[in-house]
């Protein structure tokens, strides 16, 4: 059953379902307060160490899974089907980065596995290896960009009709040109 709490705007006593702070007719404020929420929470992250696991915990928990979708998502990640299946990505990969392998140069100790075509975009291949890469955190933060224009994925973001890439070379490619 949903619950619900009174809208945070000033003088409005509607109500508003968790995990919104605001009713319908005041939800444009919401992105407004949760980024002000953040920033407060940066600011004071020093002050109160022990927060930054509860926003983790809140974020991982309420604002992560705001969408069925992503709740799938973040339940398979916590799976024991995904912590066999990354092992044997790193084991098949040798801890080495394969995007940027791609162009000659070994990244070695890369503990990430990536879905080469993200789950947001294409959940059906979710647990296929062929799909999965090892990438470092430079390379992660590059294609995760990429992905976000290309496939339209990400936090409120719509997915684009767009063919599916799964080579790595040429998605190495494409996310320098952006960059």
């Amino acid at each position: 059953m949903p619950r619900y709490r009174r809208c945070r705007y000033p003088g409005c006593h509607a109500m508003a379902q968790l995990p919104a702070h605001y009713c319908k007719q005041h939800y444009e404020h919401e992105a407004e307060y949760l980024a002000n929420r953040k920033r407060w929470a940066r600011k004071h992250a020093e002050q109160y160490q022990h927060h930054d696991r509860r926003y983790a915990k809140h974020y991982n928990s309420v604002t992560r899974n705001r969408n069925e979708e992503r709740s799938d998502q973040y339940k398979f990640y916590r799976s024991k089907q995904w912590v066999d299946l990354r092992q044997s990505g790193l084991d098949r990969d040798h801890y080495l980065c394969q995007y940027c392998q791609a162009f000659g140069k070994l990244t070695p100790n890369s503990k990430t596995v990536d879905h080469i075509v993200p789950i947001a975009y294409d959940s059906d291949i979710k647990a296929d290896s062929s799909n999965l890469a090892t990438i470092c955190r430079d390379c992660h933060r590059l294609k995760t960009q990429w992905e976000q224009s290309y496939y339209g994925t990400g936090q409120n973001m719509s997915k684009k009709d767009v063919p599916e890439i799964h080579d790595i070379h040429r998605i190495v490619i494409l996310m320098h040109q952006d960059h």
